[in-house]
This record gives structure tokens, C-alpha cells and sequence, in this order.
């Protein structure tokens, strides 16, 4: 784990409070990275958690937030976080000698218990910028996760924050994203064990096992963010949720969304490795007339597909006809994404890492930073705060669950996660009402204390 020397003591909290769930730290008896209900191994390979791994996780989170009584700190409708007093707290925290206040750090730690970043507030006179979004205490699920009481939606992350704030210059090249997809290698040993295989045979899963060992391991691709951050663990985790509820590993949860297998039907010649990727969908954002108060309205996740065919030795990527059944299965799982989520939190958790995204592609594109006249380098600067490295996702193993229809082989998907945050503060619209919720804030901010109600 990278930290600085000035901030000895905030890590222990950190790492001591097992919020942060660093992946070379033993945690409840077993490596972490369990971020979305995923575990990387020392070789960087991403598999499921195993059996027990994730209530494991949630009991020992439980007796955590049991030992830390967070009183006052309820729900809330419009929550406001002030940035510029956030950095003099961390700060203090990273300087002190006793760490001893663990509610406050695990409002520190959930950056006050936001569910989401519903509006940014430009304070030239105050010298700060503002968060606001509805809030809640913290509670932690089934899975380990820590959410909000109410809604069970995950809490925001500061560690997600700070990465944003400090990559997201280098997501304006390519945008932020993950790609699980097998390799040039794999794909041609595929194809030459399914050129002899004409049927599934007396033993389909000896068939099953040999496809696997011929496609091999796949690989982890990770941009925009550091591959080593929680903010990409999350990226992989929602990817790797995807492609095993599409593929019938697990099931979804929900009825509208089956398998992308149970929908396929017998169909023409070749073998087909669909491709399924998840992009936000974001309406413009408002701003006032002055552009100091900005509101970030609804949002979506959009499930997308497209066929990859095997022909001859190469795999000709997005050929032809888009595959009916892989954008059947992409509109259910589109139209029924707050549902799935519900059921399966890392695609809430991926939802905060897009917001915390677009506010710091916000806040840097439009020098709202220059604007406000305050310093918030304390919020890109990581390892200055301590937070942990987690191994980096490099490999995937290959679960077969491939079937056979007419004399059509589809077999394990790939496919990833990509948005671009610089895209969706590109565009905004002047809107009448967007300065009063500014107004609102700013007038109700107390004299201490870095966030109020």
C-alpha cells in the first residue's frame, strides 16, 4: 500500500475500520479486493468470491458500525458537503495522534453519507464548492457493502472521489473503462477444437471443460483510472456481473431479465462470442445564469450488444446484422437496471463511480476549483491520504456454459464497461430554477462543520 508519512495514523484508522477493504490486507480472515463481489488473487486473476466469503465480509463490517454509534447522522433529502472545509478536516485527521472519533471517519470515508451528487454549488465568496445530494446513515448488507439504511443504496466513497479528481485529465483520452475479452490465442485454439465437435456428445461437460481450456485465461483491461484503484476494482466487478448473469452463470434476480442463453434461438452456421458493455446515460445537466449552481438531473445505465463471429481464424467483430437476441436481452436488462441493481449493488456502486466522474470532469472543465478560489489538491492527491493499492485485475478465467442451437455454437460473452465524463459536461442548459437550491445552501451553511443539512 502506497501512503504518506504525514498520515500515518488516518491510514490506520482506515485500515483498522476495514472500509477500505485493501487487497494485500488480510480482512476477516481472507484477502479483500472483495469489491462487488469479486476476489483478485496474487496473479491478478478475477474470480466470484467464494461460498461464505461476502457474509463473512457483511459480519465483520456489522460488529465495525456497531462499535462506531453514529447518532444525528440521518436520513436526508438534501445533504450538503462543503469541499473546502473536507480538506481542512483531512488535514487534521492525517495530523493527529489519536483517531479515536471513527463516526466522523466513516462520514469522512462516505463523504457524509451521500447517496448521490444531485447538485454542485460554486461559493466565490466563501472560498468553496459544494456537494449536495440525498443522504442517509450507514448500514452495511448481505454482500459487505455499505449503503445507505433507507434505500440500501451504496454510499458514495471518498477514495472513488479522489481518484476521479486526480485521473480525470487522463481520462480525456479514451474515457474510463474495462474490457474482459479472450485473447488472439485463446479464440484460435477455439476454433480449431470446434471445427472437430460436431455435437455436444454423451458428456457435454467434458466437452464444456475442453472449450475452456482452449479459450484460456482472458484479458483485463483496465483505462482512464489506475488499474490498481477501488474506482477500477468496481469497473471489473460490474463487468464480470454482466457477463455471468448474461451467460447463465448466476441468475439475475429478476424475472424480465432472463439469460442471454435462454433467449437464443437455433440459428445460421459459425460460433458466436456475444458482446454486451454498459455506458451511462446522462440528460444535460443545469446550470444557472452565472454557472455557480449546477444540477445534475436524471440518469441511466444503457445495456449494449453486438455479435462477434468466428470465421476461418479471426474473429470479425460487429459483422453484419446486429444479433436480435443480444439486443433483446440488452433492452431487458435496460429497462429493469434499478432492479437489477437492487438485487446485485455493484451496478449501484458503478452509478457512483460515474457521478464522482462527471463532478470532477465538472469541476476541472468549467475551473470551478479558480473560480471558487479554494485549494483542493488535498482531494487528488491519493496517497496523501492513505489510501490503499488493490492488486491489479489482469486475467480472467473462462467459465464455459456455451450451448449448441441447430449448428451455432455461442459461448462466453465479453464485452466491458466504457463512459466518457468529458462527453456529458460538454453540454448543459440554462434553466430558471437552478440557482436556488445555491441560495438554499449556502444561506443554511453553519459556522463549523463540513457538512449540514
Amino acid at each position: 500500500m502506497r501512503g504518506s508519512r504525514s498520515a500515518p495514523v488516518f491510514t490506520a484508522v482506515l485500515l483498522g475500520l476495514a472500509l477500505a477493504a485493501p487487497a494485500r490486507a488480510q480482512i476477516g480472515g481472507f484477502r479483500g479486493g472483495a469489491v462487488g463481489g469479486i476476489s483478485i488473487d496474487a496473479t491478478g486473476i478475477v474470480a466470484s468470491l467464494a461460498p461464505g466469503a461476502s457474509e463473512e465480509l457483511a459480519a465483520d463490517r456489522r460488529k465495525l458500525l456497531a462499535d462506531t454509534p453514529i447518532t444525528g447522522r440521518e436520513k436526508s433529502s438534501l445533504r450538503k458537503v462543503s469541499l473546502a472545509r473536507l480538506c481542512e478536516r483531512l488535514k487534521n485527521l492525517a495530523g493527529e495522534e489519536r483517531g479515536d472519533d471513527r463516526a466522523e471517519l466513516v462520514d469522512v470515508l462516505h463523504l457524509g453519507g451521500l447517496e448521490r451528487i444531485t447538485h454542485v454549488l460554486v461559493d466565490p465568496e466563501g472560498h468553496d464548492i459544494v456537494l449536495a445530494g440525498p443522504a442517509d446513515r450507514a448500514v452495511v448488507d448481505g454482500m459487505g457493502t455499505i449503503v445507505a439504511a433507507g434505500s440500501g443504496r451504496p454510499l458514495l466513497r471518498l477514495e472513488d472521489f479522489v481518484i476521479a479528481m486526480a485521473a480525470i485529465e487522463q481520462a480525456r483520452q479514451g474515457g474510463i473503462r474495462c474490457s474482459i475479452d479472450p485473447t488472439p490465442e485463446g479464440i484460435a485454439r477455439l476454433q480449431q477444437f470446434l471445427a472437430g465437435q460436431r455435437t455436444m456428445g454423451p458428456d457435454p461437460d467434458r466437452v464444456l471443460r475442453s472449450m475452456e481450456e482452449a479459450l484460456g485465461l482472458q484479458n483485463v483491461t483496465v483505462g482512464g483510472v489506475p488499474s490498481d484503484s477501488r474506482f477500477a476494482q468496481v469497473l471489473v466487478a460490474a463487468d464480470y456481473k454482466l457477463k455471468r448473469i448474461g451467460m447463465g452463470l448466476e441468475p439475475s434476480g429478476v424475472r424480465e431479465v432472463p439469460s442471454y442463453l435462454s433467449l437464443v434461438p437455433s440459428a445460421a452456421a459459425g460460433a458466436a462470442l456475444p458482446r454486451f458493455w454498459l455506458e451511462p446515460s446522462y440528460d444535460p445537466i443545469r446550470r444557472d445564469a452565472d454557472e455557480l449552481a449546477w444540477s445534475l438531473s436524471s440518469r441511466g445505465m444503457k445495456c449494449l450488444s453486438e455479435a462477434d463471429m468466428f470465421n476461418g481464424k479471426a474473429v470479425e467483430r460487429g459483422r453484419g446484422q446486429a444479433d436480435p437476441a443480444g439486443r433483446k436481452w440488452c433492452e431487458a436488462f435496460t429497462a429493469n437496471y434499478d432492479k437489477l441493481a437492487a438485487k446485485h449493488p455493484v451496478f449501484r456502486e458503478l452509478d457512483n463511480c460515474v457521478d464522482v466522474a462527471v463532478v470532477a470532469a465538472l469541476i476541472q472543465g468549467r475551473q470551478l476549483e479558480g473560480r471558487a478560489g479554494v485549494d483542493l489538491s488535498m482531494l487528488k492527491d491519493p496517497a496523501r491520504l492513505g489510501f490503499a493499492t488493490y492488486t491489479v485485475p489482469t486475467k480472467a478465467s473462462t467459465v464455459a456454459t456455451g450451448v449448441k442451437k441447430g449448428s451455432r455454437w455461442v459461448l462466453s460473452a465479453s464485452g466491458g464497461v466504457l463512459f466518457q465524463p468529458w462527453e456529458m459536461v460538454a453540454g448543459s442548459t440554462e434553466a430558471a430554477d437552478a440557482a436556488k437550491p445555491r441560495a438554499d445552501a449556502l444561506a443554511a451553511r453553519p459556522a463549523t462543520g463540513w457538512w449540514w443539512d
